[in-house]
């Protein structure tokens, strides 16, 4: 396997409000109907239910349902599946993003910057570590939603990872900023960007509009949907084009020191 090239499928679409097993078969269609083989299948923010702020009703544990389906699917289309759901974690309730290899194994990210103005912060707890994780040659920074508005949090200190991952259920009414952010992030962290969100309306009335994108490391759009366009984004993406760009101008050299601390 050539590990310098990366094939990305990005699912974006319409999420059913508070319907696991309904999202679930609509995913598992959307998979199955791939032509191409990739390593990588992504997700929206909590894909089974939509944005939804009261986890005691439909939190999992890790392991439970959800993330047994997607192992399947992973195995069956030998791409790792990635997605955010809601989990219960000890006594704590997180937006967890799972990260599913077709060899089975489960990694999770809890979301770490919880949206205030939706009231998630309120019965949500934070997370508290960055998860880079390492697949198929690349070294991949998983983030969900809000996270993107907080550049420190992605910082990529002495090249530690090669991609920002981002899922989201992001507002058509700030679609604007959405961009404008994936943009940035790319740019200062010298990566790929790249990100689901969402289309459709929840069951608050809240529209999405999707605009999907990945995101070159001098922040060009490389691949996108169009504003509420039930697509796949599909791309190959290489290392080798990443690492030239580093070399020959290698900014992050020159980044300040800082350490994070909760």
């Amino acid at each position: 396997m050539d590990t310098s090239n990366l094939k990305i499928a990005l699912l974006q679409a319409p999420l059913f409000w508070l319907q696991p097993e309904k999202n679930r078969n609509y995913f598992e269609k959307r998979i199955n109907e791939l032509q191409t083989q990739y390593d990588l299948i992504v997700l929206p923010e909590m894909f089974t239910t939509g944005f939804y702020v009261n986890p005691e009703e439909i939190a999992e544990e890790i392991g439970g349902a959800t993330t047994q389906w997607m192992q399947k699917m992973s195995n069956t289309s030998n791409a790792a599946i990635i997605g955010s759901l809601t989990t219960r974690i000890d006594e704590g309730f997180f937006n967890s993003l799972l990260f599913v290899t077709p060899e089975g194994k489960v990694e999770y990210y809890s979301k770490r910057h919880l949206f205030r103005m939706g009231g998630e912060h309120l019965k949500y707890s934070n997370g508290n570590q960055q998860k880079i994780i390492e697949y198929r040659g690349w070294k991949i920074c998983t983030l969900i939603c809000y996270d993107l508005r907080f550049p420190v949090w992605s910082r990529n200190v002495n090249y530690e990872y090669d991609m920002l991952l981002y899922v989201a259920n992001w507002p058509a009414s700030r679609s604007r900023q959405w961009e404008t952010l994936l943009k940035a992030r790319a740019i200062e962290n010298q990566c790929y960007t790249i990100a689901v969100n969402r289309i459709g309306t929840d069951g608050n009335n809240i529209a999405y509009s999707g605009n999907s994108m990945i995101i070159n490391p001098i922040g060009e759009i490389i691949a996108e949907a169009k504003p509420e366009e039930e697509k796949n984004i599909t791309i190959e993406i290489n290392l080798n084009t990443l690492q030239n760009i580093r070399q020959h101008f290698p900014v992050l050299q020159d980044a300040d020191k800082f350490a994070i601390t909760f």
